[in-house]
């Protein structure tokens, strides 16, 4: 059964939905609020740039600084930032018992796609000058950040540079074409993201490319030889059928996967670890992932 929490966020949301009428402007506003949200106690982060991509180091208190978990924020690639999602990546280090380092990605529709993409492989590929060896790190995103943690897994396969260890997208956006089943049938249940939104965001971030390209909708792509997979997602969002499929096909391609369809749970639920106690199971779950999966 949904916590009180969970009940208490939805009637939230369904009061301030998404709406056509909100400028660009205000709906970044409102994603970038989630910034003053305290963290833990003991939470330590600082700015640091990842060969010209900007980003911010997470830490937890004892975290291993040999570990890494890097993380690609979500919001619809047009808006979101590490400053909005340390509520959630205090609480992921910690459990992963790891660094994080979040990467801030250029925004659409200033930077369209590929841009998110470069960016998140600029800022992977910088790790290992950290003296973070490819096994040592994961990768992981929530909703546009679970598409592009699998985006960006397609990109290093592509060019045959070493895989992560592992890699987590929770309430994946794995398909800008919103061909999946649970767009309409969970359309009135989900409070958070609907076709029409995610058209919009889709329409912003692809600028006119096409949304079957794997690198921007990464269920197009070959899923062979991806690295174990931790897949998310609630079982009440429109996504649903982008995490579901997704596993399925991976699987198919022989991919190590994890799939968990979390009862009740809304979109990128993960991003309100402060007052959810369904968010913190979730993230205890990607911790001990983490822990089998990255090498110590």
């Amino acid at each position: 059964m949904a916590s009180q929490a969970l009940q208490d966020l939805i009637a939230a949301k369904r009061a301030n939905p998404y709406s056509a009428d909100k400028t660009l402007a205000e709906l970044r506003a409102e994603a970038d609020s989630r910034a003053a949200t305290p963290l833990p106690d003991g939470t330590a982060h600082v700015v640091a740039d990842a060969s010209g991509v900007p980003g911010e180091w997470v830490d937890a208190p004892g975290v291993a600084t040999d570990r890494v978990f890097l993380f690609l924020h979500g919001s619809g690639y047009y808006r979101g930032s590490s400053a909005a999602s340390r509520v959630t990546l205090a609480r992921i280090a910690a459990a992963c018992k790891a660094r994080v380092f979040s990467v801030d990605y250029r925004l659409a529709p200033e930077h369209p796609f590929p841009a998110a993409v470069d960016d998140a492989h600029s800022a992977y590929r910088w790790l290992p000058d950290r003296g973070i060896a490819a096994g040592r790190i994961a990768v992981g995103g929530i909703s546009a950040g679970g598409g592009l943690t699998l985006a960006l897994l397609l990109k290093l396969k592509q060019i045959g540079a070493p895989l992560p260890a592992a890699a987590i997208p929770m309430s994946a956006w794995t398909d800008l074409t919103q061909s999946g089943d649970t767009m309409v049938s969970k359309a009135e249940i989900d409070p958070s993201i609907g076709k029409a939104d995610l058209d919009r965001m889709a329409g912003y971030y692809l600028a006119g490319a096409d949304p079957r390209t794997p690198l921007a909708s990464p269920l197009y792509g070959a899923l062979d030889g991806l690295p174990p997979l931790l897949i998310q997602v609630g079982t009440a969002e429109t996504l649903l059928d982008d995490s579901r499929r997704f596993a399925e096909r991976a699987r198919a391609a022989g991919v190590d996967v994890t799939y968990e369809a979390w009862e009740d749970m809304i979109h990128g639920w993960h991003g309100n670890s402060d007052v959810l106690p369904e968010a913190l199971d979730a993230i205890a779950a990607i911790g001990a992932f983490f822990q089998r999966k990255v090498a110590a």
